[in-house]
This record gives C-alpha cells, structure tokens and sequence, in this order.
C-alpha cells in the first residue's frame, strides 16, 4: 500500500476537490500526474515534428506500450489487444465483424447499456437476425443467471452479448461458468462478447482464464484515465472468425510497393488510422498510479468495503430502496426513493449541493459509485443528504 494518507492521495485528482464524487461508473477523474503526461506527449510531438520519421517511431512505440500495459492488468497477451478509444467501439468491432447468417439468433441481458442494444438491432433488421432478451434482472437477489442464459439459449444461437458487471444494478455476473455454458451448447459453441464498462479497473481479471472470446473495455471509467481510450480484446481463437468493417492504415499490411495485400496477423487488425496518442501516456500514468496505492486484490476489497458502508447507510432509511438485499459485489450501489420525489430532479438538486450521483432509466433509481479512494466521510455527505430529503 501506499505511504501517503489518503487525503493526500485524493489531491492529485483535482475533479475531487470540494465535491462529493460517485459516478466512477461514467467517467473517473484525471490525476494531475496524467494530465502532465499527456502534455508532455504533445509537446515532444510538436518538438519532434507531427509527421516526421521521429514522430512515427513515437507513435508505434507509444501504441506498443499502450497495448503492453493493458494486456498485463488483464492477463493476456499483447497481440489479443486492439486500441480503441471506448467501450462501445469494441463491441462494434466483435458484432459487425461476425459474417452474419439469416436466422441466426443473438442473445442479450435485460440489464444491456442501450447503445449495445441499438447495434444489435440494426443488425437485426439488415441481416434478419433473430434477437432475443434473457431477465436477468430478476436474478440480482436470488436465483441462478447461468441457468437463465442457458434456458434462453437456441439451436441457432451464435452469440450471447453480456456486461460483466451490469451497469444499472451493479450485479457482477459470474463469467467463467456463462462463458463454459455457452462454449459447451449442445448445438455448438456460442461465442460470448463482454461489455466490460464496469469490471476493468474494479476486478481482479484473468481473461485468458476466463476463456472470453471478446471483452470490450474503456480507460476512462475506473482506471480514471483521459476519455477516448479503450481497448478490445479477442481471444485467439475467436479472433480469426472476425472480418474488420472498419479499415484503415494502422491495420493491413503491405508489400513492396505499398500495397495493401493482407490484414495484420493480430488484434491490430481492427484499429483504423491517427488517433490521439498522447492520451495512451495518461491512461498509463493513471494505471500506475492505481498499482502505487495497492494491488489490484487489495483495492478491489476496498471498493466493496466501500460500498457495503453506503449500502448498509441507505438501507436504514426508510424512504430508500436498495436494489440489492446483500451487500454490492462491487462499486455499484443503485437505489430508489419510495418517498414519490423524482429521481431526477433529487440528482440534479444534490449536485447543487457538490454531490455527484445519477440516474438509471431501466430500472428507474439513483446511482452512486464508490471507488477505493472514496472517503468515508464522502459517503456519510451522500447518506445524509438522502435522509434529508424525506418529504
């Protein structure tokens, strides 16, 4: 652990100072040690020149590290990683780049992030898919999702597209033994896409152990890097039954004469061309300021300490529905007022106040996120705040 307190700590995220801060799940704050980092990069940029043979050797060996330290936090090899600038970018590469059939069958959650949903539905309707949702919701409490997953699962089911931990109940879904059920089909192995907006930067991850075939994944959420870089992994099986549908320079080879001739052998085949490289230095920097504060083990317990102390201070209020009956598995804790105020209106009032919580649609509640360095008194702020509100 680290030696320094952590009010010290907490001040090099300015985003931190003189507010309440619980909406990690959207976007993390940036490090003053990140935030120099990506100017530093685009100062050597310029000194160097934008397009010079300098500059490029920069970007490839920025690119290469980017791909290095993502690949280490999520026990994978380098190769398996492609650059992406968000979530939603690499769920877009793994559902276009499957060479779709008439009749083949997709699978959602009910607790999917809505921009998931809409590609699915454009393919639904350009390549006649058949698209169908499991309740998984009813199973936050009680019950079993891999029996839900795998009662839903069809003879034409091709892939099951799934969060790791769901963004709106904080359920973190049991991924090795979904992933085994859908491997192991009886009518032949389904393919497993994890939108894992949520997991990356809160869970210990193997996913060489996990066995996923895709995990999409973002910089810019817990790991409190800069926004516009993420990344996507494929396994390296499941990586050779993806075509790219968006192309560019960064992914084909070349012959002798410049011409294109073949995709990349590796997951570099699905990045496209110029993107912000100086960001790639502050989500690093951020990562490694995450590991001088602890492992990954150690702030993963602290996040659900954390969030048993917020779940367990709004569970006592009358007026307060937590989602969960049982401490949150992770940083998430949803909630509803049973008061008749609207949740709305509630977040957009606190933030007045320097309180910084938001809204869920489906189901209609409060979210709060607590990251390892959230402060206790932060929490008791948010709990009193709540309890304040009971007319």
């Amino acid at each position: 652990m680290t030696n320094l307190t952590l009010e010290s700590y907490r001040q090099q995220f300015p985003a931190l100072a003189n507010k309440a801060y619980f909406n990690y799940g959207g976007q993390g704050p940036l490090p003053e040690v990140s935030l120099d980092a990506i100017y530093q990069s685009y100062k050597q940029v310029q000194e160097k020149g934008p397009f010079s043979v300098k500059a490029g050797s920069w970007v490839t060996d920025e690119s290469n590290q980017m791909r290095e330290c993502m690949a280490n936090e999520l026990g994978v090899s380098a190769e398996t990683i492609t650059l992406t600038e968000n979530v939603t970018v690499g769920c877009n590469i793994a559902l276009w780049g499957m060479d779709w059939q008439a009749g083949d069958h997709v699978l959602l959650s009910d607790c999917e992030h809505p921009g998931i949903i809409a590609i699915v539905q454009e393919l639904q309707r350009r390549f006649q898919l058949e698209v169908s949702v499991c309740p998984l919701r009813e199973t936050l409490n009680q019950g079993d999702p891999v029996a839900v997953i795998q009662t839903h699962l069809q003879p034409n089911t091709r892939l099951l597209a799934i969060s790791h931990i769901l963004w709106n109940t904080g359920q973190v879904l049991p991924l090795a033994e979904i992933v085994k059920c859908c491997h192991n089909h009886r009518e032949g192995k389904v393919r497993v896409l994890v939108d894992a907006a949520q997991s990356v930067g809160v869970l210990p991850l193997n996913l060489t152990a996990l066995g996923v075939d895709f995990y999409a994944f973002t910089g810019h959420k817990w790991w409190c890097g800069p926004e516009g870089v993420g990344g996507f992994y494929a396994s390296p099986e499941a990586l050779t039954t993806l075509n790219p549908s968006y192309i560019g320079w960064r992914g084909i080879q070349y012959d002798k004469s410049g011409y294109p001739v073949d995709w990349k052998p590796d997951a570099r085949r699905y990045e496209v061309a110029t993107s912000a490289y100086p960001l790639f230095a502050g989500l690093r920097r951020s990562i490694s300021l995450h590991h001088e504060w602890g492992t990954i083990e150690e702030r993963y317990q602290q996040i659900c300490n954390l969030s048993q102390y917020l779940w367990e201070g709004l569970s006592e209020l009358s007026h307060v529905h937590c989602l969960r009956t049982s401490p949150p598995e992770a940083g998430l804790v949803s909630f509803q007022l049973t008061n008749g105020l609207v949740h709305k209106a509630v977040v957009e009032a606190m933030e007045t106040e320097n309180i910084c919580v938001r809204t869920i649609l489906n189901p209609d509640c409060i979210r709060a996120c607590v990251h390892y360095f959230t402060e206790k008194s932060e929490i008791e702020r948010l709990i009193i705040a709540i309890a304040g509100i009971n007319s």
